[in-house]
């Protein structure tokens, strides 16, 4: 998966705490000119606890790769993240089916949810506003996009799952999170399989 121009790969295994120094390293090299120099440690701080927040949270839902947009776009940090989860063992509907049958189930059963290819294999994708609710601690609104990838080959049948979220600010416009939705969705195009 290619992610776009200026955005940063994080791995949630190995090698997380350097990424995430070298993604804070960077946000502070691009603070605005005239940024009070007394007040830098204060922003490092806050931003290396809200990394560590996502890092924490990603980690949680099994992900293995964070994907985060570290430069501005026309002056906006974009208020997005993609998580590639690692593989899930999920059983064949029945034993003669192939894992489109299991797609085609939960298809059935997700509202939001459409079958899509990628890189030559059958996948579903799921989209859903999640509302902010401070009781599941889910501090703000957002869009979530999802891909479930199953692994070709795979015994027993494994899948992939590749989550995209992007936060909704009060009196935002939808088109701007269509249009994030839309990267997303051409980042998941850019999906080929490698084995090594």
């Amino acid at each position: 998966m290619v992610p776009p121009p200026g955005w940063d790969t994080i791995p949630l295994r190995q090698g997380t705490d350097e990424a995430v120094d070298h993604v804070i390293r960077k946000a502070v090299a691009q603070l605005p000119v005239g940024f009070p120099k007394d007040d830098i440690p204060q922003a490092r701080l806050k931003l290396a606890k809200e990394m560590k927040k996502v890092v924490r949270r990603a980690r949680s839902k099994g992900g293995l790769t964070l994907y985060l947009p570290t430069e501005r776009l026309h002056g906006i940090t974009l208020p997005v993240s993609i998580v590639a989860s690692e593989p899930i063992e999920i059983p064949r509907v029945r034993p003669d089916s192939g894992p489109e049958a299991v797609l085609m189930a939960l298809a059935s059963e997700t509202p939001g949810t459409e079958m899509r290819e990628l890189d030559h294999t059958a996948a579903l994708r799921s989209e859903r506003e999640v509302p902010a609710s401070t009781s599941q601690g889910i501090e703000v609104a957002h869009r979530r996009v999802e891909y479930f990838v199953p692994v070709p080959d795979s015994t027993p049948d494994k899948y992939l799952t590749f989550s995209f979220s992007a936060l909704i600010a009060p009196d935002s416009d939808p088109a701007f999170t269509d249009a994030l939705v839309e990267l997303f969705d051409a980042v998941m195009g850019t999906f080929r399989w490698s084995y090594a």
